[in-house]
């Protein structure tokens, strides 16, 4: 046999074969849809820059236009990956994302409030918007996450991927995040899929909130699509490198230290560290 024959006998798994010319999603429509997506929320940092009263108007426009053309294309192309019709659908799922895009403006600045506000070195709102990788990343979540909840598949991993690629946070777009998320520094933070995070939360570089095990089948696959990550309560700071694991609670108002391995509840207003090293004199 050659190498063709033997090729095309590889599991259908890793091949995907389209009926009839279905589109498949496209990572540099996908990368431009946060760009465009940016540009609308935080108009002049990102996008054309020669925005000014007049003309901001114009230039949303001419971004949301675009940003519904192309939601509309990929969209539909997620959909048809997992063998749905995605072009009966893609049109009233993009028009909703779209009208949706006042809520998440709203939510991001209470972000970039508590991002600025949280960091001594942060000298103005512009700056974290226009240097943090953490409103990076938790811009790129929160579009995920729009799409997520509006049944959009593989669209919205694809975003969180390219913001992880690109700043090193890892946002899962299923996970639940409230308002006045902060990440400080934010390089290894790793958030899973069913993880619930409440609101004015504040992580640190390195920080975990995974999955201690995982429910096996009568195959002895991992179960999926059941609560497996922390709930992590109000007003809550975790500082850096530390793993929470499991389907626990961190009560509001905690404060859960650094290199932590955290894997049962931890009651309201509770602060954890680590226990001092003993010296010994002698």
């Amino acid at each position: 046999m050659d190498a063709v024959g033997a090729m095309s006998l590889v599991s259908d798994k890793m091949c995907h074969i389209r009926q009839n010319g279905e589109p498949l999603p496209s990572i540099e429509s996908v990368s431009e849809i946060v760009a465009l997506c940016r540009a609308v929320i935080f108009p002049g940092f990102f996008g054309n820059s020669n925005v000014t009263s007049s003309n901001l108007e114009y230039h949303i426009g001419l971004n949301m236009e675009r940003l519904y053309d192309l939601l509309n294309e990929q969209i539909a192309a997620g959909l048809c990956l997992v063998n749905e019709n995605g072009l009966d659908k893609s049109e009233d799922i993009a028009a909703k994302f779209i009208s949706k895009l006042p809520e998440l403006k709203s939510i991001l600045a209470t972000d970039v409030e508590s991002t600025y506000l949280a960091d001594p070195a942060a000298t103005s709102t512009s700056e974290v918007i226009y240097c943090y990788p953490s409103i990076r990343a938790t811009s790129a979540y929160r579009i995920a996450n729009l799409l997520h909840r509006l049944g959009v598949p593989v669209i919205p991993r694809m975003i969180t991927e390219l913001a992880h690629s690109e700043t090193g946070i890892d946002i899962h777009p299923a996970a639940t995040i409230g308002e006045s998320f902060t990440i400080d520094h934010g390089t290894g933070v790793v958030v899973g899929a069913t993880s619930i995070i409440g609101h004015h939360v504040k992580i640190y570089q390195g920080v975990t909130l995974g999955a201690k095990s995982f429910d096996l089948d009568e195959n002895n696959n991992p179960i999926k699509g059941i609560p497996r990550h922390p709930i992590i309560g109000n007003n809550v700071i975790i500082y850096s490198n530390t793993s929470i694991l499991g389907r626990i609670t961190i009560g509001d108002n905690a404060v859960i230290g650094g290199n932590l391995w955290i894997t049962h509840d931890v009651i309201a207003g509770e602060r954890l560290t680590q226990a001092p090293c003993k010296h010994n004199d002698n």
